[in-house]
């Protein structure tokens, strides 16, 4: 981490002729981006130490807006934008930028200005902007803090990465089962330490275990004399610091939640979810997924370094090349037979190709499927007969027309059946293994979404050359 700096290197200057009160350039642009002439403006203002130009282009921006304005900058302009807007700056935009570049912006920043923009947080957004540091950084932060919060966070961080523990808001308000309604109502209006948006108040025993929890619509449609015990919910999700966030983000879906309080192995309430940070999780795993399919890293954004994403996506594609050699191998089992018809070579990276598509749309299915358990044991068979006969249908439509095409084109009916037959076997082992390969990478307990990709376009491509050159070489040696 950066050392402290000179509190003289942040002292606005006067090289900068704009003003608070001069006309202020258009935040974004015609495609929504932040636009140039706002950038420009900024980076004037930080060439020129101007901190009242600064703290009248960001006063109204949303930590999004932020959170992007830093993503234009370069690093050395991003630390010096933070530390001229000192106390204004809003560390929430740290969670909007990739972690790449929020990574790059703490390591510039000394520990105790990055400690004391974390105090103003929610937990769950000071957790997030920690956790991809080294424990040694977060170390040297933390200790910049007060004790209360400083235990609070590192409780937070010590919960495994993916779990709730992590995207829990430890911020709540908790009563004791004897408060009333009126009690409660008083204590919020009173209370200035409450947590900045909150949907639900906990009643707790005196061990801090969960009794229940009222919403706040029902508590104040309640009369005040009423214990809080008798309007608390019938009906309680509750989700434990050690469930997996996916799981979570899946009972948020299936409930219709707004919040869920957490508890810990012994039942103890230890903080809140809310639909916000339900939200961050379900597109974070989607992102996930759909980098998988494509054989890309699950952490890799746009400002990561040319080496640290070539090394993400070579393995994959390493074993691409292997299963390419296998399909390579089937067509030089018919290269008799190639070079007796030119035609066959033309050809048949159709069937291939085709079958290919086909199966990656089965497996896209399949695994989005699997990803929210929508596919089971229970319908795995129903759902593998009806991809099966799309492929079927979708083969024998398109068999049709390519057939009379390659009749046509090279002037044989003969090769035009043979293709047409290879294309409806490839589409229906495309609709199989399309479907059949996630679920079984996925009994394996590993990532269908990762892996099943190279495995299915390997037998899309062995059964398409296989099919339609062993065809050609059975059909013309013996018609």
């Amino acid at each position: 981490m950066r050392e402290e700096s000179n509190p003289a290197d942040v002292e606005a200057g006067s090289g900068f002729s704009a003003s608070p009160s001069a006309v202020l350039p258009d935040l974004r642009d015609a495609e929504d981006h932040i636009s140039d002439a706002f950038k420009a403006h900024v980076e004037q203002a930080v060439e020129a130490r101007d901190v009242d130009t600064l703290k009248a282009l960001a006063q109204n921006l949303h930590e999004a807006d932020m959170g992007q304005l830093l993503e234009t900058l370069d690093g050395e302009e991003r630390r010096r934008l933070i530390e001229l807007l000192g106390a204004d700056f809003d560390f929430v935009a740290l969670t909007e930028v990739e972690e790449t570049i929020r990574v790059q912006i703490l390591h510039g920043l000394a520990p105790g200005t990055v400690a004391k923009g974390l105090r103003e947080l929610d937990s769950d957004d000071a957790v997030y902007i920690l956790e991809d540091l080294s424990e040694e950084d977060v170390a040297s932060i933390l200790v910049q803090m007060p004790a209360p919060e400083r235990v609070a966070l590192q409780r937070s961080l010590d919960y495994p990465e993916s779990s709730a523990g992590r995207r829990m808001q430890t911020d709540f308000i908790a009563v004791p089962p004897f408060w009333t309604v009126g009690r409660t109502i008083d204590y919020m209006r009173e209370t200035e330490d409450l947590p900045d948006t909150f949907y639900e108040v906990f009643v707790v025993d005196p061990a801090y275990r969960l009794v229940g929890a009222v919403a706040l619509d029902r508590l104040l449609r309640s009369r005040r004399p009423v214990l809080m015990t008798a309007v608390k919910a019938e009906h309680q999700q509750v989700v434990r610091a050690s469930d997996d966030q996916e799981d979570v983000a899946r009972m948020f879906e299936r409930y219709n939640l707004v919040s869920a309080p957490v508890v810990d192995d012994a039942g103890r309430l230890v903080g809140v979810i809310t639909i916000d940070d339900v939200v961050d999780v379900l597109q974070e795993e989607a992102d996930e997924d759909l980098r998988a399919l494509g054989g890309v890293g699950s952490d890799e954004e746009l400002s990561d370094s040319v080496t640290y994403t070539a090394r993400g996506r070579l393995p994959w594609l390493m074993v691409n090349l292997g299963t390419a050699f296998i399909a390579s191998s089937i067509i030089s089992l018919f290269e008799g037979t190639i070079q007796k018809m030119v035609a066959l070579a033309i050809l048949m990276p159709i069937v291939a190709s085709v079958g290919g598509n086909a199966g990656t749309q089965t497996m896209t299915v399949a695994v989005r499927a699997l990803a929210t358990r929508d596919l089971s044991s229970h319908n795995a068979r129903r759902v593998v007969r009806r991809e099966v006969l799309v492929g079927l249908f979708n083969g024998l439509a398109l068999a049709v027309l390519l057939g009379v095409i390659a009749a046509l084109w090279f002037a044989s009916v003969d090769l035009g059946i043979v293709i047409s037959a290879a294309l409806v076997l490839n589409m229906v082992s495309a609709g199989l293994f399309g479907i059949l390969i996630p679920i079984a990478i996925s009994r394996l307990k590993l990532d269908p979404a990762v892996a099943s990709g190279v495995f299915v376009s390997m037998v899309t491509d062995v059964v398409g050359f296989l099919a339609f050159l062993g065809l050609a070489t059975f059909w013309f040696m013996w018609w």
